[in-house]
């Protein structure tokens, strides 16, 4: 009797103690601390818990825009939805001499390509002729980033087009007063059609520009000079120019991390086609390459 209360408990103190394994017998093992709230210093379980609605309402939010995308990508033709652009960087990128980069002194730097390492691209549209809605839409829809390069006597017909794009996200830039070749001008003269529209588009769009981008690409010091006094700090030139029914490459026939697209605002009478269909030649081309459209002044 004695030897077999002494076996019982030494077997309910073995099973307490250890999970000792028997016949059927599974041990109860004590309940997991959170494992969220213990990763997180400083904060309590409750605090994880109320982030995670917040994640999840975040997640949904981009599906349902994605999704819109998708949808807008049918609606207009695309081949496939455009590649959704990386978080841009925190700060921009420091400016070092390079392939794609042209350092004189403290004027502004002339940038071919962006430095970086992600797979984007940019897309630039110069002067400002034409002044299509339906474009402006298409943009908006598809959720395409861009930057604008206009000139004054272009825009200023209808400032309220590009005002209703820069509230869509479009940094509207300089491209000077009257589109001349800068090269044949003096300095005071260069500084009239920089900062002069400097001064207009400030006015007009609410936004001082940081970039110019020079008629033709063409420029000497006078322009860095007369340019830098107006509070620019970048010239973007570009390595493809896009159109309704192809795309031109300066170099070779692919995208590099970092290239910049030139195209116009212009319209049937200048093209073989509009500029929806130039926005969706260039989509395609880009998103069957593997990259993103990304926004310029986010890096420059």
């Amino acid at each position: 009797m004695f030897i077999r209360c002494g076996v019982a408990l030494g077997l309910c103190l073995c099973l307490a103690a250890t999970g000792c394994a028997d016949s059927g017998t599974v041990p109860i093992k004590a309940a997991a601390p959170d494992r969220a709230a213990a990763e997180v210093p400083g904060q309590d379980a409750a605090q994880v818990r109320g982030a995670r609605p917040d994640l999840a309402k975040r997640e949904a939010a981009t599906r349902r825009e994605r999704a819109a995308v998708a949808a807008a990508a049918r609606k207009w033709g695309l081949a496939a939805a455009p590649i959704a652009a990386p978080a841009p960087p925190a700060t921009r990128p420091v400016l070092r001499p390079g392939p794609g980069v042209k350092l004189h002194g403290d004027l502004p730097a002339v940038v071919h390509r962006v430095p970086t390492d992600e797979r984007v691209v940019f897309l630039t549209i110069d002067d400002g002729t034409e002044k299509d809605p339906e474009f402006a839409r298409m943009v908006r829809e598809l959720k395409v980033p861009f930057s604008a390069f206009v000139s004054g006597y272009l825009a200023r017909e209808d400032y309220g087009y590009f005002r209703r794009l820069h509230e869509q996200g479009v940094m509207v830039n300089n491209h000077t007063l009257n589109h001349p070749d800068l090269r044949r001008l003096g300095y005071a003269r260069q500084q009239q059609e920089i900062c002069r529209l400097q001064d207009e588009l400030t006015r007009e769009i609410g936004s001082t520009p940081r970039l110019f981008r020079p008629p033709y690409g063409e420029f000497n010091e006078d322009t860095l000079r007369a340019a830098r006094s107006c509070g620019i700090v970048a010239f973007p030139i570009w390595n493809q120019e896009a159109f309704p029914d192809r795309m031109d490459y300066r170099y070779d026939r692919v995208f590099r991390p970092g290239d910049i697209i030139l195209t116009h605002f212009r319209g049937p009478r200048e093209w073989k086609g509009d500029m929806t269909r130039m926005l969706r030649r260039v989509v395609d081309t880009v998103t069957r390459q593997g990259f993103a459209l990304a926004r310029l002044d986010d890096y420059l």
